[in-house]
């Protein structure tokens, strides 16, 4: 966007030099993620680009990474784990987060602000000292070295991205819509499925993508609580690491960045739907 004509030359010194700053951060940020795509595709198992690749020869570049990671069994074991435990600690992650933010959105609500700072504490503490609690409580319960363990332990991480996101969302909400459907007749339940549900499902399905990614990317947390029968992709990477270094790490980790910049875009893209039913325009 051009600046306006009356712009003063320290203004404009200003506005270039911030630009610059923001394309610095942004490419410190992404240009390690940049490394690892052409990294994927080494016909070779290292981890450097080779005379073949810096000149672009096409004997340098090879598919038998992904290929290894999609007929490899420990990795599609990795992903089976990795989807099954995302998914239904996402379902717990929203379901209660939902109701914990409807909750806390009541102005008569007591002792909100406590109960707020204890449901998004998770995000706060450090992930190690949330992961050993887990150990201890879960280990009483016998729920070590199980699925079921892992996703509570990954619906309690991700529940607070929701409670965020539905409260947002809440923070415009129009009381007067249900005082009208009140009036006019409508059922508590009527009220909820056909006023409420539509205006907060943008929060509810941002904060459900969030608490996806969140279980689908953790790995300190299974490291604790689960065993080998519930190794992740993170777990898998992780251990290839430190056991037998192979570009199928990397192969992996670019097929993770492709879901999460999808991801990223549903989510901006449900933000720009939640600020149009709001009536708010884009400038």
């Amino acid at each position: 966007m051009a600046l306006p004509s009356y712009t003063s030359v320290p203004e404009r010194i200003w506005h270039y030099l911030f630009i610059a700053i923001c394309a610095a951060v942004f490419l410190f940020l992404v240009f390690p993620l940049l490394v690892i795509i052409p990294l994927s595709f080494n016909a070779v198992p290292f981890f450097t680009f080779t005379k073949e690749m810096l000149a672009f020869d096409l004997s340098g570049y090879s598919l038998r990474w992904y290929e290894d990671f999609f007929t490899n069994p420990n990795w599609q074991g990795a992903v089976r784990n990795s989807f099954v435990i995302a998914i239904f600690a996402t379902l717990l992650s929203t379901f209660f987060g939902t109701l914990a933010a409807l909750g806390l959105s009541r102005n008569h609500m007591p002792y909100r602000t406590l109960i707020t700072s204890l449901l998004i504490s998770p995000m706060i503490v450090p992930l190690i000292i949330s992961a050993a609690g887990m150990f201890f409580f879960y280990s009483r319960l016998g729920l070590l070295g199980s699925h079921i363990g892992v996703i509570l332990a990954h619906a309690a991480l991700g529940t607070p991205f929701v409670v965020i996101t539905v409260t947002a969302t809440l923070v415009g909400f129009d009381n007067s819509l249900i005082c009208a459907a009140s009036s006019l007749g409508a059922t508590p339940t009527q009220i909820f499925c056909k006023i409420i549900v539509p205006l907060i499902t943008p929060g509810v399905i941002s904060g459900a993508l969030l608490a996806f990614i969140t279980s689908f990317d953790e790995v300190v947390v299974v490291l604790f609580v689960g065993s080998f029968r519930q190794r992740t992709i993170p777990w898998q990477m992780f251990s290839g690491i430190r056991e037998h270094i192979s570009p199928t790490i990397l192969a992996v980790a670019t097929l993770m960045i492709l879901i999460s910049v999808i991801l990223l875009v549903a989510l901006e893209l449900l933000r720009r739907r939640t600020e149009r039913i709001r009536g708010i325009k884009e400038s």
